[in-house]
């Protein structure tokens, strides 16, 4: 068998096998979370601050069982094998009609997800009110709920880079080597959500702009290190980009409508255009560094 690939790491047989002995051992690893921190252990699996890399690797496994590579055992909160949704209640409620224009607003801020109820919260939103639903960012993430005084806007979340996009590549102008060394380095804005009933003029592209000021020192904070560039990917077919092309993120071409599981070229997912925001300016130099 060949070395199969899942969250941008590849896995040999030996160490499939591996991770099969350390599931055997039930008593040792009696759940998930302790399956991927023994897995994460024992391949040397890390983040650049040197912990594990706990989420990526959950996910990883989940993958490998969902395919019929390793088989998990059940998850400890029964929540549908990864399926589970975030129910609707009144928190999360339609609020009244707010117009106007950004100036109106006054202050912004991003407040950052970071106790149960916030979590809940912005789990819900996604859930009830973006078009994509809710499902577990991969990888290192930071997520915000988007505030003005005490009302809620909207909400936003960041999370672990495409493995491989072809424009942004170019763009970048790095190896595969480079790429897989330095990837982390990248973070991908993954949900955008404004309130459907907040219809406040360029509200949206604000909000961008205050992310950008503020996400590289929270993700820095989290996680020990600093991602030099943002990525996100937009439905041609339902927006056309606009918030972010009046916040000044880069249009660098778009997908080819090929989802990650794609070997055989289907090419059945919508296209998205492909923007791209430097947090750094030398982002390329970074980027195409030594491996």
């Amino acid at each position: 068998m060949t070395k199969m690939r899942y969250c941008g790491r590849d896995f040999s047989a030996a160490e499939l096998d591996l991770i099969r002995s350390i599931i055997a051992r039930a008593q040792e690893h009696p759940t998930r979370e302790a399956i991927a921190r023994a897995v994460c252990q024992s391949l040397a699996w890390v983040k650049p601050n040197g912990g594990p890399k706990l989420m990526t690797a959950r996910v990883a496994l989940l993958r490998m069982h969902r395919n019929g590579i390793i088989d998990l055992p059940p998850p400890l909160h029964g929540n549908g094998n990864g399926h589970w949704h975030p129910q609707p209640t009144p928190a999360t409620d339609p609020g009244p009609l707010l117009t106007g224009t950004r100036r109106d607003l006054g202050a912004l801020a991003l407040h950052r997800v970071a106790c149960r109820n916030d979590s809940r919260l912005w789990n819900e939103l996604i859930e009830r009110y973006h078009y994509l639903g809710y499902t577990p960012l991969p990888g290192a993430q930071i997520r915000y709920l988007v505030r003005n005084e005490n009302r809620l806007l909207g909400a936003i979340g960041m999370g672990a880079a495409a493995w491989k996009v072809a424009p942004r590549d170019r763009f970048i102008g790095w190896t595969p080597a480079q790429r897989e060394k330095h990837l982390h380095l990248i973070i991908n804005q993954a949900r955008f959500l404004i309130l459907p009933w907040v219809r406040v003029k360029n509200l949206a592209s604000s909000v961008l702009g205050l992310l950008v000021t503020q996400v590289a020192s929270d993700w820095e904070e989290l996680y020990a290190y600093r991602p030099v560039l943002m990525e996100t990917f937009v439905e041609q077919n339902r927006f056309h980009g606009t918030c972010y092309r009046a916040a000044n993120w880069i249009y660098v071409g778009h997908t080819q409508g090929r989802g990650k599981l794609d070997i055989h070229k289907l090419k059945d997912r919508p296209i998205k255009d492909i923007f791209l925001f430097p947090l750094d300016r030398n982002f390329r130099n970074i980027l195409s560094g030594p491996t």
